[in-house]
């Protein structure tokens, strides 16, 4: 809890008693490796800060005439807010998965108790949009590296700026989440080594 406490305890003119308060409004939950938290077709009901390990989001793509597959879409890790916000926000059932990667430990709060802290005080909803805004900008991020980047450019950068991700979450799902297919990233690893 230390280190969503350290969170708002950054947040200026906040004291210890309400951040002490809003941190003990999380419940502490442990999810073992590969643990579906959301599946497709139900509601967002918590928004999660991530103490330990590393969440997946992803869609399974249906094709008439081709196997199924997951696609992943986005990558979560310690130290970061995440949920599956859209739903969350509009209280309708989820599109996609979301899924650990490893042995999580997160905190979480539910719709209901965070909507009380936007009520209770501005801190409240200063935390709802930072973590908003930090969602959003990191999807914005990878859009834009799908259309600008080539495979290559964007497994480097991904390397370069989560290299936990590299060493921890297995191939077939980076290869997802950059585009390409787990052959196409095999070569750029060895064109990299």
């Amino acid at each position: 809890m230390e280190k969503l406490l350290n969170i708002y305890n950054t947040i200026e003119g906040l004291s210890q008693e309400e951040a002490q308060y809003h941190v003990s409004q999380f419940e502490k939950v442990i999810f073992a490796k590969k643990t579906i938290i959301l599946r497709e077709g139900t509601v967002e009901d918590y928004l999660y800060f991530i103490d330990k390990g590393i969440i997946r989001f992803f869609v399974n793509k249906i094709h008439p005439t081709e196997p199924s597959k997951e696609i992943t879409f986005s990558l979560i890790s310690e130290n970061m807010f995440c949920s599956a916000y859209d739903s969350f926000i509009t209280r309708k059932p989820c599109a996609y998965n979301v899924e650990t990667v490893q042995e999580t430990f997160m905190y979480r709060i539910h719709f209901d108790d965070l909507q009380k802290l936007y009520e209770r005080s501005k801190v409240g909803n200063y935390l709802g949009r930072i973590s908003a805004e930090n969602l959003y900008v990191r999807k914005t991020q990878r859009e834009i590296s799908l259309l600008m980047h080539s495979a290559e450019e964007r497994y480097t950068n991904l390397a370069k700026a989560y290299p936990h991700f590299i060493r921890e979450i297995p191939l077939k799902h980076i290869a997802s989440y950059i585009g390409i297919t787990p052959q196409a990233l095999s070569r750029i690893r060895k064109q990299n080594l």
